[in-house]
């Protein structure tokens, strides 16, 4: 019996780390844009994206057959060409038999970001309002490319992931269910997602945030510096007292 036991134990030990080490990270999307904003409204778009998709979703010029080379400069250009700052490309990486590929890219305002003829489905509003900050981005139609046959079986998915600066005030999104539209991590990011069949017909997304001004990281330095100032007052107060001591036991030899 314990040798059964032992066994079932251990098998059900496979199971949960094969099960959290297949997804560990979460949801593994088809195409994924992720928005890191900073509180003066400057941005870094990172865009995770199969070759297939790309062409799919965003109408690029690329082979997104499984046997094509992925060419990071061509990558490149066809971002620089729709107007984008492009700071990076990534190595490219395969999954489920299909390429992908990284591209990092900057503005100094945020709002800009619908210039970029690649992120250009997207209209982008940041704006002060009377509890600190008004972002929107609105999502609209994909290009209509044609990746020819790929091997996707439904179950794609397609997410916009935002990560903030300061604390969330008022959020849109709605917690992941079986029908989920997204997610919170963490605090401070948050995820809107679709199935790449819906984002290919075009339903639209409109993501909706309003935060504080003042950015987390404002706050932590401001806080560490009081800290660290609170914690020096304490302890030029502790040598005082020992320095005075120290006189008053010489006078009184």
């Amino acid at each position: 019996m314990r040798t059964l036991a032992a066994g079932a134990s251990a098998a059900a030990l496979v199971m949960v780390l094969t099960s959290a080490c297949s997804n560990p990270l979460g949801p593994q999307y088809e195409y994924e844009e992720q928005l890191y904003l900073e509180a003066n409204g400057a941005a870094t778009a990172i865009v995770d994206t199969s070759i297939p998709a790309l062409v799919a979703l965003r109408g690029a010029k690329l082979d997104p057959s499984p046997t094509a080379r992925t060419d990071q400069t061509e990558v490149r250009r066809i971002y620089e060409a729709s107007g984008c700052r492009v700071v990076r490309v990534g190595q490219p990486w395969r999954r489920d038999g299909r390429r992908f590929v990284q591209v990092r890219i900057e503005t100094a305002d945020v709002r800009t970001l619908s210039q970029c003829g690649m992120l250009g489905w997207s209209s982008y509003a940041f704006e002060p309002d009377e509890a600190g900050v008004h972002f929107e981005q609105k999502i609209g139609a994909a290009s209509a490319g044609d990746p020819g046959h790929v091997n996707w079986n439904g179950s794609e998915l397609v997410g916009f992931k935002l990560h903030l600066p300061s604390r969330i005030i008022y959020h849109n999104v709605r917690r992941r269910t079986d029908n989920a539209e997204g997610d919170i991590e963490r605090g401070n990011i948050l995820t809107w997602e679709q199935t790449l069949a819906d984002r290919r017909a075009g339903k639209p997304i409109d993501m909706d945030v309003r935060m504080e001004a003042k950015s987390i990281l404002y706050r932590a330095i401001w806080l560490f510096g009081g800290a660290l100032a609170a914690a020096l007052v304490v302890l030029a107060t502790i040598v005082w007292l020992v320095m005075l001591r120290g006189k008053r036991a010489a006078k009184n030899l």
